[in-house]
């Protein structure tokens, strides 16, 4: 299959992600292409003011992208990135869901964006046992 082609514009939402980690809050940014009338994640991108994580936020970020652009099934990426935990032990969002790092909670931004474009009907929780 061909890799998908980018048009000029394209629509997709921002989700806010704060941590107790950081000072700074990082955006994730899904921007969706359309094909045959069905929104899907066409690419990604993280910024932050907090440049610490700069390189690995800049590479998962391309390599999150490059699966979009493959088409086919992404769903796996959800569970994948739920499951990543830090070596900090994780965190307590605002109203004590606990995360286990921030990769985790990218994974839940992707997740909530694929339910709120119909791609997946609803939210499960795939995590693999501790």
């Amino acid at each position: 299959m061909p890799l998908l082609q980018r048009p000029d514009v394209l629509d997709g939402s921002t989700h806010k992600i704060k941590t107790p980690h950081s000072d700074h809050a990082f955006y994730v940014t899904i921007n969706d292409l359309l094909i045959d009338g069905q929104r899907r994640p066409f690419e990604i991108f993280i910024n932050s003011r907090n440049m610490e994580n700069f390189d690995w936020v800049v590479a998962l970020t391309r390599i999150i992208s490059a699966v979009f652009r493959q088409g086919g099934d992404i769903s796996f990426l959800v569970e994948e990135l739920e499951t990543i935990a830090d070596g900090q032990g994780g965190y307590f969002k605002t109203g004590g869901k606990r995360m286990p790092s921030l990769v985790a909670e990218i994974g839940e931004c992707l997740e909530k964006h694929m339910i709120k474009i119909g791609m997946t009907s609803h939210s499960q929780d795939k995590r693999r046992p501790a």
